[in-house]
């Protein structure tokens, strides 16, 4: 295959980039990079109601988040309106297209006949073949496409295997409505063209568009894309996705503290697989990445899984790079924590410092963020129910009657301060839970953290002093 390949997403902007957009912008981008061409990227705004600026925006920056990068300027569909109003003339000019002057009250009345007789609906074609002089006056008409009325369309799905429409059962559809606006059907054959693109890669959704828009490129006499229709997403229960199967924005997976190359990994297993393959580098998955190993059954949404390889992907990652995603994630997540939108200099480092405890057990960023408490805890620390049992009966004693032992220490470090406990237990005849266990609520507020003397050495000794005497106070 040649790098003449293009391929293109394009969404409508009537809403955020959900998890089936994502997954299908990931299909063409990693076909465009298999075969060394472009992904190309279109935004299908001529729902002027309702297409908005931050739908634009959020689709861009959910692509942009994912690694998804296109090539080009982004094209969009509602500026080139004049362009595929000349088509649809063409077309007319051709025979390929004609006035149809069908009033409001006529379609209504054949929509209602096909009803009732059980029949679906489809235009009765009573306009193919009248001249336009007899048209009724004050009509403005649409020009509708003069679709063939015998045999069949065939479309070679790369995904879907061969599908045949017979072409009796397929009506003369609109191109051009009566004030001049492209139908979406015209726009979409008319910009694959003029963008170039070879092959079409879209959910199973728009099957039976791919027959109409084979009608509008033979009557043009254009080369008719390869395409590709991909199963849609279920839930885990097998029904459609929904909001409560996790069918979110990409914006909302970010905050929810996934990984952009954690969730990229995820939904390219997503109704495509390699083997028994489940982990991919970017790189594995470009030269791996085959139409031919798409199901052609819809493909369930796991949260679990996705969690457990987000996990994967955190204990993967360097500690710089867990900091940078959750600076990312700040402005969002910062001030129910109470956080400020940007890190002071000081607590990132004491975040880099802390990471490898940290990382081990949080499949999420947002679980990163919230086992780090500690960190970024107001003194005196707010402490959970169970660090309040830890720090009941002897154990505030236990706390004034180490702290001149670590006072004392003239080397703040991970295995001074083990060093100090550990004498401090012995002389004492406790064992080191019992010393240890107080320390830790002390010093986190939670029962559980990573290793403590690892955080006592992160939070270092001013602040780790300072929260054992607010403790040996309070009793």
């Amino acid at each position: 295959m040649s790098s003449a390949v293009v391929t293109r997403f394009a969404p409508s902007p009537t809403g955020y980039l959900h998890i089936g957009g994502a997954r299908t912008a990931l299909f063409n981008w990693l076909y465009a990079r298999r075969f060394g061409g472009r992904m190309l990227l279109r935004i299908e705004d001529t729902d002027r109601e309702r297409s908005t600026q931050g739908a634009i925006d959020a689709i861009l920056d959910g692509l942009s988040w994912l690694g998804l990068e296109w090539d080009g300027e982004v094209v969009y569909q509602f500026a080139r309106a004049a362009r595929h109003r000349e088509v649809a003339e063409s077309l007319l000019a051709s025979g390929n297209a004609y006035y149809c002057y069908a009033t409001p009250e006529e379609l209504t009345q054949m929509r209602e006949a096909a009803r009732a007789e059980g029949r679906p609906l489809r235009y009765d074609g009573r306009w193919r073949d009248r001249d336009p002089s007899e048209a009724p006056a004050g009509v403005k008409p649409v020009i509708r496409l003069r679709a063939p009325t015998e045999g069949e369309t065939a479309v070679e799905d790369a995904v879907q295997g061969r599908v045949v429409w017979q072409n009796k059962d397929l009506d003369d559809l609109v191109l051009l409505r009566s004030d001049g606006s492209p139908t979406y059907m015209l726009a979409v054959v008319v910009d694959d063209h003029d963008m170039g693109v070879t092959q079409i890669i879209r959910g199973d959704d728009h099957l039976t568009n791919a027959a109409r828009q084979s009608q509008i490129y033979q009557a043009l006499g254009w080369d008719v894309p390869a395409m590709a229709h991909i199963p849609l997403i279920h839930g885990p229960d097998g029904a459609k996705l929904s909001k409560r199967h996790g069918a979110l924005g990409v914006e909302a997976y970010r905050d929810l503290g996934y990984l952009p190359s954690a969730l990229r990994n995820y939904l390219v297993r997503l109704g495509w697989s390699h083997g028994d393959q489940e982990v991919f580098s970017t790189e594995e998955m470009v030269a791996a990445f085959d139409l031919k190993a798409i199901g052609r059954s819809a493909a369930r949404f796991d949260f679990a899984k996705l969690e457990n390889l987000n996990g994967l992907y955190i204990r993967g990652s360097s500690d710089e790079d867990l900091v940078a995603a959750i600076e990312r994630i700040l402005p969002s997540l910062g001030p129910a924590r109470g956080l400020p939108a940007v890190l002071s200099p000081e607590l990132r480092a004491r975040l880099v410092a802390a990471m490898p405890g940290l990382k081990e057990r949080a499949k999420t960023l947002v679980e990163l963020l919230d086992s780090a408490y500690y960190l970024y805890a107001q003194r005196p620390l707010a402490l959970d129910d169970k660090a309040r049992n830890l720090l009941s009966g002897e154990a505030p004693q236990r706390l004034s009657a180490i702290l001149p032992a670590l006072e004392a220490l003239p080397d703040w470090s991970a295995a001074a301060t083990e060093a100090a406990v550990r004498q401090f237990a012995e002389t004492q005849g406790l064992k080191l839970g019992q010393v240890a266990q107080p320390l830790r609520a002390a010093t986190t507020g939670r029962s559980t953290s990573p290793p403590l003397f690892d955080v006592m050495a992160v939070l270092g000794r001013e602040e780790s002093l300072a929260r054992l005497r607010d403790q040996a106070a309070a009793a």
